[in-house]
């Protein structure tokens, strides 16, 4: 067990492509909320993207800011609509505060240097986000 406490997941399931090893450069906080979510889906998860390289994140299109960057992200496949809602409702009780939505995965990240309490999805067949619209409301 390479992180304290997370017992579902191996850094290599986070490395990036290109760099054998990289994945153990994810987040230990990271990865105890994405242990929490496992225990609380009942299901693997399956980690499609993790760790990147800025080589790597900018041959798939990641944003220049990605939270991949700093192992703060990870992108867990969600195929069907049951099992990204389950990701997705309990990513929110245990509060992941940045969530996108793509058609076979959902992205997840912790970052606090990107902009907090926000949801986006991803145009069908790829993995760069629709941007968003912050909207601010008074009562």
């Amino acid at each position: 067990m390479f992180w304290d406490g997370v017992i579902n997941f191996e850094p290599k399931e986070f490395d990036s492509p290109d760099v054998p090893g990289s994945g153990v450069n994810m987040k230990i906080g990271f990865m105890h909320m994405l242990q929490s979510l496992r225990v609380n889906c009942g299901f693997k998860l399956l980690v499609d993207s993790g760790f990147r390289t800025p080589a790597h994140n900018t041959a798939v299109g990641g944003e220049v800011n990605s939270a991949h960057l700093t192992g703060e992200a990870a992108d867990i496949r969600a195929i069907g609509p049951r099992t990204r809602f389950v990701i997705i409702s309990n990513a929110i009780r245990l509060g992941f505060r940045r969530i996108g939505i793509g058609d076979t995965f959902v992205h997840l990240d912790m970052s606090l240097t990107l902009d907090q309490d926000v949801m986006w999805t991803y145009p069908t067949g790829t993995t760069k986000k629709i941007p968003t619209v912050t909207v601010t409301t008074t009562i």
